[in-house]
């Protein structure tokens, strides 16, 4: 029970208003979709719109999906107005002020809509369906086909840049990026023609006497009197939201004369500089204010930690962390109570403190990309290193030495450049290669074994090739593992790298440490042979302690590294 109830406790502490906030907008975003899918419809037919509308009211208005729905809406709505609020630095991007207006103006804009068919079916029993809200638009009143038009695509580009920030940092995007650009291109172009294709149908359909008879009864789109009624209450619902979208700013200037009245606090940065800031200001949003770099690759959003700042002096008087920022704290094994997150601290009186990681604050004449200030991306890491180096360099020319740890390195950056790797550090006589940066998990889990067979094959030609010179074939020890990692430029000025790093690589880097001891050419972690699809008797499993952490982790331990290709081959055709 208690192993069970140790992941949930870690996924609470991980969720804050943000992550409620892109659930609850994915649930909206579906529902988008699928109503744009049965727009689309109307490019074949009428009849096939009301069709399709049949099996999307189905699943929609199915009584718990129906309440997850709303559920949703309300709640994102309800925490964007609070994001609103709570926001206390402008100096965004273009498209993030442009994604909150949007957001902000859609609840306005479907507000008669929703009122006129799903409140009118609840209070007058009306059946409003495609006839009858096409006839609304190209023929009773066109004027609200513009209105309906904007909505559209408000909602929908609104939706598109939400999910753009979700999945930029995935490892999937880039590869998946031109697709769903294609798709929110397509989607919407589509379902407009439906709309117009339709509403050219009713408008030659509604000249029939029997037609508007049948379609256009008190039963389908109701009195005047019930009409007036529901334009009443969607304009009343309207006034209320932008009364309370009114509060929100009226609390914001409230706020903001408060903490000037309450007084100004000093916050100094540990190198001279000082800036006076009113209370309630986070550390970041304080450096923001005042033009002074500060580190986040995440843009204050709590899910890196290095806009960390180190607090001098009495730390007791801090506000508590939030549930959040005790998660990524613990997350990255701070337990110092006087580091804190800058875009979580919110302090009370004047702190003094300094940064632990510096900015970068050179400036370049090309656009930087999401991943040379960091991503988050699933990778997997192979380390490799040459054995018995420091031998062959006591009994060697040291340019002789060189020749021999170049040729090795040429021969595992081939096997690993073959197989959809990208060799990214030389330390010495060893490498760490990743895999991963263009391909799913999966794969990138089986072109790191395939490389590390290939490896074994590339140096037994190398050991062949310079027999006549060596007294001991060339040896090699390879560890593997796979996990979350940053990516980006690591350095400073002109010495920058693009690597990784993270807690996947150090393991990597243990597990090759480790074929030393149990005397064999690779060690592979358990995470990497399951998503490989190794099967389960493929290779010989064992725990290892790894320096660091807590419990053991499960290796497959490979004696001979060539035999992985065919344990890969195996495991594809057994999948295929």
């Amino acid at each position: 029970m208690a192993t069970a109830a140790a992941p949930m406790s870690e996924l609470v502490r991980a969720t804050g208003a943000r992550q409620v906030r892109l659930v609850c907008g994915v649930i909206l975003f579906a529902y988008v979709v699928s109503h744009f899918l049965n727009h689309a419809l109307g490019n074949i037919s009428v009849e096939a719109m009301e069709a399709g509308v049949y099996y999307h009211t189905l699943f929609w208005q199915f009584l718990p999906v129906s309440i997850i729905f709303y559920t949703a809406a309300l709640s994102h709505m309800g925490l964007g107005i609070y994001a609103l609020y709570q926001r206390r630095q402008f100096r965004w991007r273009t498209i993030e002020p442009l994604q909150l207006v949007l957001g902000l103006s859609i609840p306005a804009l479907v507000m008669g809509h929703v009122i006129g068919v799903r409140l009118g079916y609840t209070l007058y029993d009306h059946q409003k369906l495609y006839p009858q809200e096409l006839y609304l638009f190209f023929v009773a009143a066109p004027g609200r086909l513009w209105q309906m038009t904007i909505l559209l695509l408000i909602a929908w580009v609104h939706g598109c840049i939400g999910i753009y920030f979700w999945l930029r940092l995935k490892p999937f995007f880039p590869r998946a990026a031109p697709y769903l650009l294609a798709t929110a291109v397509l989607i919407p172009t589509l379902s407009l023609l439906g709309i117009y294709q339709g509403g050219r149908s009713i408008e030659i359909e509604s000249d029939d006497r029997d037609w508007r008879a049948q379609n256009l009864g008190r039963r389908q789109v109701g009195t005047v009197a019930e009409n007036n009624a529901l334009d009443r209450i969607a304009g009343g619902l309207n006034a209320g939201y932008f009364g309370l979208l009114g509060l929100v700013l009226v609390a914001r200037g409230v706020r903001a004369w408060r903490e000037r009245r309450g007084g100004m606090i000093a916050l100094s940065y540990g190198n001279g500089k000082t800036v006076r800031v009113p209370k309630g200001l986070s550390v970041l949003e304080a450096s923001l204010r005042h033009n002074v770099p500060h580190a986040s690759v995440c843009g204050g959003r709590a899910r890196c930690s290095t806009c960390r700042i180190r607090v001098i002096g009495d730390h007791d008087a801090l506000p508590t962390p939030s549930q959040r920022e005790a998660f990524v704290l613990t997350r990255v094994g701070t337990a110092d109570p006087s580091i804190r997150l800058a875009c979580q601290l919110r302090p009370t009186s004047d702190l003094s403190f300094f940064q632990l990681f510096a900015p970068h604050t050179h400036s370049t004449d090309e656009a930087s990309t999401s991943a040379s200030i960091g991503q988050e991306r699933y990778l997997v890491s192979l380390f490799v290193d040459m054995r018995g180096s420091t031998q062959l360099a006591e009994k060697r020319l040291p340019f002789d030495t060189v020749f021999i740890v170049n040729r090795f390195l040429g021969a595992v950056s081939q096997a690993v450049i073959e197989n959809g790797g990208q060799p990214n550090q030389f330390v010495g006589d060893g490498m760490l290669a990743l895999f991963g940066l263009s391909a799913d998990p999966q794969t990138a889990c089986r072109q790191a074994l395939k490389a590390a067979s290939g490896i074994g094959v590339h140096i037994d030609e190398l050991n062949d090739l310079l027999s006549h010179d060596l007294r001991e074939p060339i040896r090699f020890g390879i560890g593997i593992h796979g996990g979350e990692v940053i990516i980006g430029d690591i350095g400073y000025r002109d010495h920058v790298v693009f690597t990784a790093l993270g807690d996947a690589v150090n393991v990597a880097a243990r597990l090759q440490e480790m074929t030393k001891g149990l005397a064999c050419e690779a060690v592979v972690s358990e995470e990497v042979r399951d998503n490989a699809g190794l099967a389960e008797d493929a290779l010989p499993q064992q725990e290892v302690a790894i320096r660091g952490r807590d419990e053991p982790l499960a290796v497959r331990v490979v004696a001979n590294a060539r035999q992985l290709a065919a344990l890969v081959d195996r495991s594809e055709r057994v999948a295929a």
